[in-house]
């Protein structure tokens, strides 16, 4: 299952089923886990641990040390689970101690070519990033979130569920759980409705998850009077829980 032409350090652990291909380099703190496809020319370093059942295309460089000027060396950690797709010249750096120490992603992800996961960022599952979608350090991208291509997310910001980045947005602020952006600086351009309905959102829940939009985004209120309404009226159901979390946890710094 390994080609003959890669480099894997005898201490890297590499479960039964993983294929290798020729020239791609796999250093001693790797561990890959069973089913798992690592393409050719692949550099995989530091302290990595991937799961089942990934690809990992050509040329992509996973695990390498993160591009902050205060690292120095220190042990970090990158976690990918199981079933993710991370196609060509893509880029995803461990984390460093100024933070948690790790960069984490969940599973069933994909990252489309010449995407970065910079230090420190914490990603869900089912999440998309397509061409050129570049993430900085300390970034939270929530479940079922979705990237355009060459969209940008600024360090420290959240991006919520189920929202959805429109092609070349510049994201500096949080992005609300199921809200579509788009511009630069990105602004909320309304919900991401077609995500919702083929994620087995129902007529009702997409109402209420409307019907918060409106006061947040299109009525006079304050953003925490808003929620404080949303809360009152809806805030029982779990969509609107999550809607009405995330306004909470950012409210001075979300996108409007």
């Amino acid at each position: 299952m390994i080609d003959a032409r890669a480099v894997v350090d005898p201490a890297a652990e590499i479960d039964e089923g993983v294929h290798i291909g020729p020239f791609s380099i796999i250093g001693p703190g790797v561990s890959i886990g069973a089913g798992t496809r690592i393409g050719p020319h692949v550099v995989i370093g530091g302290e990595t641990r991937i799961g089942r059942d990934n690809e990992i295309f050509q040329f992509s460089s996973i695990g390498e040390d993160p591009q902050d000027k205060k690292y120095a060396g220190e042990a970090t950690r990158l976690e990918i689970g199981d079933r993710n797709r991370i196609r060509e010249f893509a880029t995803i750096h461990r984390g460093t101690v100024q933070d948690g120490g790790v960069t984490r992603i969940g599973d069933d992800n994909l990252f489309m070519a010449y995407t970065h996961v910079a230090h420190d960022c914490q990603i869900g599952s089912h999440v998309i990033m397509a061409n050129a979608a570049s993430l900085g350090g300390h970034v939270r991208l929530d479940d079922w979130a979705i990237l355009g291509g060459f969209a940008i997310v600024h360090q420290f910001c959240r991006i919520g569920a189920h929202s959805f980045a429109a092609m070349g947005s510049v994201i500096s602020k949080g992005v609300p759980p199921y809200v579509m952006v788009a511009g630069h600086p990105a602004r909320a351009r309304g919900l991401n409705l077609e995500g919702l309905r083929r994620r087995d959102f129902g007529s009702e829940q997409i109402a209420r998850i409307k019907q918060a939009y409106r006061l947040v985004y299109s009525s006079d209120l304050l953003v925490k009077d808003a929620v404080s309404r949303i809360e009152a009226e809806w805030g029982e159901y779990p969509e609107i829980q999550r809607f009405v979390q995330f306004l909470r946890a950012c409210e001075r710094s979300c996108i409007r």
